[in-house]
């Protein structure tokens, strides 16, 4: 009984010091970032990987290597689109994914289609992000007349969450490693059962946390770039015809004339199942008045004989 009881109370004061540690983390590293992202906002003007700055003050022993930092210790997001117009959308497509393999990438998705007007397709980028920007611009290069039609291109501070997630991975980790601890000396087994669910609960939480480091991770790494090709369009322009003369008007007469007989079928068409219909019985019964009326003269024209 003793045993148990201070094996409840170790499961309760390692919640509460997991709570504690967790929420003096979160606020020592929401404090933290924000006081980082602060003082990098005003070093850092740009938010796409730039190189260091050639001449004036960079030669300098010093000068820019803070500005620099601040941008490369940062978790940056960046994703971007870019249209062009080329005249060979497969091959322009193999020159996409080239740019993408050179700059250490891959292609993570390809989406071609034809129809009548024009042929087209849409590539999905991820390359490393210190590459974004000469990616894109290798891209804009394979347009018509060396450019792109249109681009959009943004970038995502996730440094916080990043240094958030960090934090609570710690916390959860030790958090796990106490509750790991008390099962190993438990004793009964409604002290390992408890502790198991408990075990579980937590292991859950940290790979939650984990799975979510790995997707920033993911997206800080490399970014992603979307390519849409626009080959030529392929349909032609109808040629301008004139509205009068001789051949306009004997299409036009053609025209009305196949309108006026498509009218007239269509007419005898829902007209045909009501002659059927009424047309039979009335013409029975006419061939029934007609063979009456001979019957009934036949015998009236006999005695003149």
């Amino acid at each position: 009984m003793a045993v148990a009881t201070l094996v409840s109370v170790s499961i309760v004061a390692v919640a509460a010091g997991c709570a504690s540690n967790g929420s003096t983390n979160a606020s020592s590293s929401g404090a933290g970032a924000q006081r980082q992202a602060g003082t990098q906002a005003k070093d850092a003007a740009g938010v796409a990987p730039v190189a260091p700055a050639q001449g004036g003050n960079a030669a300098k022993p010093g000068a820019g290597a803070p500005a620099q930092l601040a941008v490369d210790s940062r978790a940056l997001i960046f994703t971007g689109t870019v249209t062009i117009q080329v005249t060979d959308v497969g091959r322009a497509a193999s020159d996409v994914s080239g740019l993408a393999t050179a700059a250490g990438g891959f292609v993570g998705g390809d989406e071609r289609t034809s129809d009548k007007d024009r042929a087209q397709a849409r590539l999905t980028l991820r390359v490393p992000s210190a590459r974004f920007t000469s990616v894109v611009e290798g891209v804009s290069k394979l347009g018509k007349d060396g450019r792109d039609e249109s681009r959009q291109l943004s970038t995502q501070d996730v440094t916080d969450q990043v240094t958030d997630v960090d934090a609570r991975i710690a916390t959860g980790q030790a958090s796990v490693d106490r509750v790991r601890d008390l099962l190993s000396r438990a004793q009964t087994i409604g002290e390992i059962v408890s502790l198991e669910s408990e075990l579980s609960r937590r292991e859950a939480d940290l790979e939650s946390l984990k799975s979510r480091k790995r997707t920033l991770d993911d997206q800080t790494t490399l970014s992603t770039i979307t390519a849409v090709l626009l080959g030529p369009p392929t349909g032609k322009a109808a040629p301008d015809q004139s509205d009068t003369g001789f051949l306009a008007g004997l299409a036009a007469g053609w025209r009305s004339f196949t309108a006026s007989v498509r009218v007239l079928l269509t007419v005898l068409g829902a007209l045909l199942p009501w002659l059927i219909a009424l047309g039979v019985p009335a013409l029975a019964v006419l061939w029934w008045l007609r063979r009456a009326r001979r019957s009934r003269a036949e015998p009236a024209s006999a005695p003149a004989e």
